[in-house]
């Protein structure tokens, strides 16, 4: 048996009003692998901890099954939890730490049967007689799961299960899970950091940011169409290029998107997203262009909806099957210095300083429509820390991925095809604007 979660207007409020999770809404279908991701601190594993009863729910309902469960306590829940940091108890022994759980559910049954056939799917048989101790990292979490999946839960719990262990290790067991989830198919809900395991594991992915959801999707669709900046950062490897742009939508010329010392012509004739793009007209944007949405090519061998542009070699980087290109475009880089950060910062609020008469009111309001409000958007007077040092400053504005054939070196003029069908763009908050969401605002609202 399996089991449907669902989290409806859930908050978790700390000492002194701090909102750790904020209003968060999800439903899980039965037998689903869902995977937690953002940045340390965001509230992924509170949120864990909440569905699994060790968290009290300051705000809103968690369902089981559709039953209400806030006040069940966790061992009413029949959920299992495997732990980031093992868990394990160290006086006992493999064997007997899979089967404890086992021996408190029914006193008087054997637990050896079920022990050995989760230990056989685990390929653990001759760690069973070992103390944690005796183990490394991954026999031990090898243990720890085997010790959740011998319940026969109705839900998996994993709260970044795999973060302590080194890269090749990492990748063999987040293979193992995988397989495992599918064979057993129980509901799964996984956190993490790390974006490739959410990709490769999840059906789908949240994206938390602040206690706050931001998106929530199959891997691919949060992919490739983030519903605003921070997630198209915060997915992708290489990190997206984020360019800040100038809209430039004349009545009598080519629709274009200023990067600097170039720009992006959007073809004609214009799709629905780029006709709606004219309302940003003289106001600046943000340009995301993922790493495969750039290949090095003449304008001879543009396809349908490219655009030319060049670049100059700043620096290659090497990977063996693939090489990630910096190219300096005399483009301006997007500084956004709170991207990162795994809660939005808290500016103070400005001091209002007295207007001079009603002509100084009309243009502060003027200039207030023509630009909007800058929340994430940093021009270069503007950046500080590690950025505003010379020595510190990215390599190019531009990373391109591309193959081993090309021989490329510092200093060389490259023509460039950019595919404007892979081109995002996000106002100023931070919001994608282009491709248009899939519900557009009602003006009446």
């Amino acid at each position: 048996m399996t089991r449907a979660i669902s989290l409806h207007d859930v908050s978790k409020v700390h000492t002194r009003g701090v909102r750790v999770v904020d209003r968060l809404s999800l439903d899980i279908a039965p037998g689903e692998f869902l995977v937690l991701l953002g940045p340390s601190g965001c509230g992924k594993s509170t949120v864990l901890r909440m569905i699994a009863g060790l968290e009290h729910i300051t705000e809103g309902e968690l369902r089981l099954d559709g039953e209400y469960a806030n006040d069940l306590a966790p061992s009413g829940r029949d959920i299992a939890m495997v732990f980031q940091n093992f868990a394990l108890y160290p006086n006992m022994t493999g064997r007997d730490n899979i089967g404890f759980p086992l021996r408190i559910e029914a006193p008087g049954a054997d637990p050896g049967p079920r022990v050995d056939a989760t230990a056989r799917m685990l390929g653990i048989e001759d760690l069973l007689d070992r103390f944690p101790g005796q183990l490394s990292g991954g026999e031990r979490q090898r243990v720890a799961m085997g010790r959740a999946i011998a319940r026969h839960p109705s839900a998996f719990l994993m709260d970044e299960p795999l973060s302590n262990l080194d890269a090749k290790l990492r990748n063999h067991l987040r293979a193992e899970i995988a397989k495992l989830t599918r064979q057993l198919g129980v509901t799964t809900v996984y956190v993490t950091h790390d974006q490739a395991e959410a990709m490769s594991l999840g059906d789908r992915v949240a994206v938390l940011r602040g206690g706050v959801l931001q998106q929530v999707g199959t891997p691919r669709s949060v992919y490739a169409l983030p519903h605003n900046i921070f997630v198209a950062a915060f997915i992708g490897t290489p990190r997206i290029n984020l360019l800040r742009g100038l809209v430039r939508a004349p009545l009598d010329g080519a629709m274009t998107i200023s990067l600097g010392k170039q720009a992006l012509r959007l073809p004609e004739p214009h799709s629905l997203d780029h006709k709606l793009l004219r309302v940003q007209q003289g106001r600046e944007v943000i340009v995301g262009l993922r790493s495969e949405a750039v290949r090095i090519a003449t304008p001879a061998d543009a396809r349908p909806g490219e655009t030319h542009i060049t670049g100059l070699v700043e620096h290659v980087e090497f990977q063996g099957h693939e090489v990630l290109v910096h190219f300096n475009t005399g483009s301006r880089l997007a500084v956004v210095p709170e991207l990162e950060a795994p809660r939005p910062v808290q500016r103070p609020p400005r001091r209002r300083r007295r207007e001079g008469g009603v002509l100084d009111r009309l243009r502060k309001g003027a200039g207030g429509l023509r630009t909007g409000a800058v929340d994430v958007l940093d021009g270069p007077s503007a950046q500080e820390g590690p950025l505003a040092s010379p020595e510190a400053r990215p390599l190019g504005d531009l990373v391109v991925r591309t193959t081993p054939d090309f021989d490329l070196r510092h200093g060389m003029q490259v023509p460039l095809l950019v595919d404007i069908a892979h081109l995002f763009v996000f106002d100023q908050h931070g919001e994608r604007i282009s491709p248009a969401p899939a519900r557009l605002p009602d003006l009446d609202e």
